[in-house]
């Protein structure tokens, strides 16, 4: 079923801080279904961005292509002045694009403390190999222990990743973020199944990433008020396309944005 989307107002530029990453015309087809129709996202650098939208919207399907798992059908996907649209996903990794997942995407049978071990010794050059970890004193441990200690995990250390509570997986992957090169970071709802009394915590370590590693995050989360108050700027999805990219309090005044989540506006082509 097709409808009309409503214009966007222009996006806003990120020149000041330049824009490590871009997003320019970027549309997908499946099955002759259009599911994301002229993306256009230009990210400042150093910044933290909220992706919101109903459900349906495209915000998954959106950082799926932005990491490498789905190709888009036209646009353009552009990392520090360099088109990535068809990198492997390993590139986009060593090109500096980290993700976490609306599911942990953790090793279960390894200890807290080798899940990021494993992540530090990448990033210092050694072997990804599961088979080939370093001594519990050298480098890459170090670094490992610091971003457990980072995210207040340093006390399960020895734990199996499996066996901590999802709260504490969340913060984890936050960690192996840590341990990595990653400037440009992809959160897909990292509140995602977490109680509420590990959201404070989680907010703070995701504050905490931005200010240790100086990076660039991309952040979709249903948690509103949550996201509300942590990000400078909210991308507002709605069937495949953007139609607002503005701070937080103009995004919450805006008619478009108010008609599209009461669903009392006119809509684009469904999207996933």
């Amino acid at each position: 079923m097709s409808k009309t989307v409503p214009s966007a107002p222009p996006v806003a530029d990120a020149a000041r801080r330049g824009s490590p990453l871009r997003i320019e015309g970027l549309g997908l087809q499946i099955g002759g279904a259009t599911i994301l129709k002229d993306v256009e996202l230009d990210i400042a650098a150093g910044s933290l961005v909220g992706v919101i939208g109903p459900n349906g919207a495209g915000k998954t399907t959106l950082f799926n292509v932005i990491s490498g798992l789905m190709k888009p059908t036209s646009g353009r996907v552009v990392l520090d002045d360099r088109d990535i649209t068809t990198a492997s996903v390993p590139a986009r990794a060593r090109a500096g694009l980290g993700r976490t997942f609306q599911t942990a995407s953790l090793f279960p049978k390894l200890t807290v403390l080798e899940n990021v071990r494993l992540a530090a010794q990448v990033s210092l050059g050694g072997s990804g190999s599961l088979l080939r970890f370093p001594r519990r004193t050298d480098a890459a441990t170090e670094l490992a222990l610091g971003k457990l200690d980072v995210v207040g995990l340093s006390h399960m250390r020895d734990a199996m990743a499996g066996d901590i509570s999802h709260g504490d997986k969340r913060k984890l992957e936050i960690a192996v973020l840590l341990a990595t090169e990653s400037s440009i970071v992809l959160l897909d709802e990292p509140m995602a199944g977490v109680g509420s009394g590990d959201v404070p915590g989680l907010v703070e370590n995701i504050r905490a990433m931005q200010r240790e590693k100086g990076c660039t995050l991309l952040m979709v989360e249903h948690h509103i008020d949550v996201l509300m108050g942590l990000v400078e700027k909210v991308a507002v999805m709605y069937f495949g396309t953007i139609i607002a990219y503005d701070t937080p309090q103009r995004i919450m005044e805006n008619p478009l944005v108010q008609s599209a989540y009461l669903g009392t506006g006119s809509a684009g082509t469904e999207a996933a």
